[in-house]
């Protein structure tokens, strides 16, 4: 005798579409061998999703009814409601896990409908919609499985069609110093991520190495993004990656655009009387800054040239800007006051 389908998901013939899903669900959640340990299981989920795959077909479902599994294989006649002559024939050659994941829509039903029971399993637990409060949809969903119908295009032969999210990038800072904003350089960013393993449902981590090729001149803020290069599932389209310039701070100077700011502090003699600064630069070397007049707090000299790249111009920088800082003493003898309220002016 053949295979009983029927009886394997505990059912009567004549059982309308609604009765096959919902025993289809009730059995594969029983003998999935990620929770049922018992020997035989895996067979037994496997003879399942056959059962699924014929009663769930109408096709192959109203051959079952009137030829039986000799008939699905091809073993007996098919065509008008006489059996007239033709042949029909079947193999499973399904993937259950696939039927299985694609039933409930590629999600994980252990993991959500079980994680309160710590992963326990009752054979005889209710089944009327265990998943209704996950959104999985009731039996009148539109699909096979009770999922929408995105999901169900092409369950007959067992391709996947479920319909895939992409994730929000994921966004990490990429900190830079000055120096490397002058010339340019390489950065090598080694990221760990989940792939999809060639059986579409089991992941596996990767580590990989993204090199960002940092412009001269690039300003802060400036985005470089790895297109879906982020975690990848049975459900979802990778995330992006993108990496956010940011400066480094620096000892010598500050940033504003392409132009740099360096404080030279100067002593108050040396602001009233004349002095030369020597103002360090990105490179390495010192300029000489003379002044000649009388330095005033928060007086500023510019030095063409000495600055960042422009991003859209890197032949071209922007300046150096010498802000200086007088320094006043923190006492004075009474003859230097004396001799100071003498020299200078009172307005």
């Amino acid at each position: 005798m053949g295979k009983d389908y029927y009886d394997i998901l505990g059912i009567k013939k004549g059982a309308s579409e609604d009765e096959i899903k919902k025993a289809y669900r009730k059995q594969a959640l029983k003998y999935h061998p990620d929770k049922n340990k018992s020997p035989g299981a895996e067979d037994k989920f496997k003879e399942i999703a056959e059962a699924y795959d014929v009663l769930s077909d109408p096709k192959k479902k109203d051959i079952y009814d009137r030829f039986g599994e000799e008939g699905l294989k091809g073993g007996g006649p098919t065509g008008g409601s006489g059996g007239a002559p033709g042949t029909f024939t079947y193999s499973f050659q399904g993937d259950p896990h696939a039927i299985f994941s694609e039933f409930f829509g590629g999600r994980n039903p252990f993991e959500q409908f079980f994680g309160a029971r710590n992963g326990g399993m009752d054979e005889d637990m209710d089944t009327d919609d265990p998943f209704s409060r996950f959104g999985m949809g009731g039996m009148g969903g539109g699909g096979m499985g009770g999922f929408p119908r995105s999901f169900s295009s092409g369950m007959g032969n067992h391709t996947s069609v479920v319909k895939k999210h992409q994730d929000p990038a994921v966004v990490r800072d990429l900190r830079v110093t000055l120096e490397e904003v002058l010339s340019g350089c390489t950065k090598k960013m080694k990221i760990t991520r989940k792939r999809l393993n060639p059986d579409g449902r089991t992941v596996r981590k990767e580590d990989k190495i993204l090199e960002v090729q940092v412009k001269k001149g690039w300003k802060e803020g400036t985005k470089i993004t790895f297109p879906k290069e982020g975690d990848e599932t049975p459900t979802n389209i990778p995330s992006d990656i993108v990496f956010v310039l940011k400066d480094k701070s620096h000892q010598l100077f500050k940033r504003d655009s392409a132009d740099i700011i360096y404080s030279a502090k100067v002593p108050l003699r040396d602001a009233l009387c004349g002095c030369t600064v020597s103002v360090p630069t990105l490179d390495g070397r010192t300029i000489p800054v003379t002044s000649t007049d009388i330095v005033h707090p928060g007086m500023k000299r510019r030095i063409n040239g000495e600055g960042l790249p422009y991003s859209k111009r890197p032949e071209r920088r922007g300046d150096l800007i010498v802000e200086y800082e007088v320094k006043f003493p923190e006492r004075l003898s009474q003859g230097a006051r004396d001799t100071i309220a003498q020299v200078l002016p009172r307005s």
